[in-house]
């Protein structure tokens, strides 16, 4: 059974609850409070979740653990097995991780300072919601993001996207603040609709057991 190492309202632990389920893998969780790293630190040697125990294998940061996932239990895939189309995802994956974080990310590092930057917060959150558009026209013909099926592209990119649609009054970190704030799915159908399909799908936390 794999064991997961997660943290409330985490966007990248979401990614991988949506890639377990997907695969309908059995899992076990271990809910971590941020004021105590100490179970993910003892098992992985850093603090930041997700971690995954997998049998004798250990991995985190969770575009990895996705690939492992896919690696180990390739039925239904989450990268294709088409050489092109694979390329497809890890560039798209590769853009949103480097690209697309870095303006929400310096939001955040911006409002962390004694005095922020206004003019680099409002370039950051333009470039937001014109990517926003984007999305909305690669769903022009398909109901997800590479292709007509769930892909690892999905599993990265909703969990950060879907705050377009609104955030859980119980959610109240900084970061899904800008998120939310920064996002709109008006006037973009399409967008809206993937999060909701996406949305509906299961995530696999599983049981929730002690450290």
């Amino acid at each position: 059974m794999i064991r997961l190492y997660r943290a409330p309202w985490s966007t990248n632990c979401e990614r991988v609850a949506l890639a377990l389920a997907r695969k309908e893998l059995e899992v076990e969780s271990v809910l971590i409070d941020y004021s105590d790293r100490s179970p993910v630190e003892r098992v992985s040697g850093q603090p930041l979740v997700p971690v995954i125990e997998d049998g004798d294998e250990v991995v985190f940061d969770s575009i990895a653990i996705l690939r492992h996932l896919d690696e180990r239990y390739p039925d239904p895939p989450l990268f294709p097995t088409d050489p092109t189309r694979r390329v497809e995802v890890d560039a798209f994956i590769e853009w949103f991780e480097r690209v697309w974080k870095a303006a929400p990310n310096g939001i955040e590092a911006e409002l962390l300072k004694p005095e922020s930057d206004e003019a680099l917060i409002t370039a950051s959150a333009a470039r937001m919601d014109a990517w926003l558009d984007w999305f909305e026209h690669l769903l022009a013909v398909r109901d997800y993001l590479m292709g007509d099926e769930l892909t690892a592209a999905d599993c990265a990119g909703f969990p950060f996207l879907k705050y377009a649609r609104g955030r859980d009054p119980a959610d109240d970190e900084r970061f899904h603040r800008i998120l939310d704030e920064h996002q709109d799915v008006a006037g973009r159908p399409r967008l809206g609709a993937w999060i909701d399909r996406v949305d509906a799908l299961p995530r696999e936390y599983g049981r929730t057991v002690d450290a």
